[in-house]
């Protein structure tokens, strides 16, 4: 291959057949139960990184199934998401996340630095409730439940927090073990069409694990819960912050 061929085609990897096509990202059907809770603040200082600024000592466990998505298929994830705010602007730090599926985590680790890792998650109806868990290997790390779809939630409000952009920090290290890239990146959404929201009473329980360590942000109290259904188009990012600059 000539080296015009190479950068021409370069994209992912593999180079021949990478594990993701190019974009756009779209989903359809994306559905959410995401648990809130009060944690403690001190902690969270200590995790989230500068310039992103706390608003309040609140973290969110999301559990997500997606049916279709484009050039991803249909996997489950769950994340650890804490809002913050840069610049006056508010958003969420991303702080975990885990798919059970490769294509989409070579995809959103490469693309936008989401902080993904192969784990067991799950999101489905039993009877009344709605309950997500997560299983990293043979381990329950995470389980939350709501009552299903008890109160119509405010669509306004939840599309304007839905909206909100995520805050990523992307890392990936040169061939000699130093970080090559090192850079706080913002994802935003776009085509968002919110199908459906619900509120209705929520539980939540962490357990504790070497490499998954949901339960460095304890739950401290003001459990709630929020269903929903979106289809969007998961956008490109940009950068900025670059912390070897």
């Amino acid at each position: 291959m000539k080296a015009e061929d190479i950068r021409a085609s370069a994209f992912a990897m593999p180079l021949h057949r990478p594990s993701f096509p190019p974009g756009p990202y779209h989903f359809v059907d994306r559905e959410y139960l995401v648990v809130s809770y009060r944690t403690d603040l001190e902690r969270l200082r200590r995790i989230v990184p500068r310039p992103l600024e706390l608003t309040d000592a609140t973290v969110r466990i999301e559990f997500v199934r997606m049916p279709d998505s484009t050039g991803f298929g249909a996997y489950s994830g769950a994340a650890q998401v804490i809002p913050v705010r840069l610049g006056g602007e508010s958003g969420n730090y991303v702080r975990l996340m885990f798919l059970d599926t490769h294509p989409p985590i070579s995809g959103g680790r490469e693309l936008w630095g989401f902080p993904q890792k192969l784990a067991g998650p799950k999101l489905a109806v039993e009877h009344d409730t709605l309950v997500g868990t997560l299983d990293f290997g043979r381990i329950r790390v995470a389980t939350g439940s709501m009552g299903y779809k008890h109160a119509e939630a405010d669509l306004a409000a939840v599309e304007a927090a839905f909206v909100e952009p995520s805050f990523l920090l992307k890392v990936i290290p040169h061939v000699d073990g130093r970080p090559r890239i090192c850079e706080l990146v913002r994802v935003t959404k776009s085509g968002v069409r919110l199908k459906g929201a619900w509120s209705g009473p929520a539980a939540l329980r962490l357990g504790p694990h070497a490499l998954a360590p949901l339960t460095d942000l304890p739950v401290a109290g003001d459990v709630a819960g929020l269903h929903l259904v979106a289809d969007y188009t998961l956008d490109l990012g940009t950068v900025v912050h670059d912390y070897l600059a």
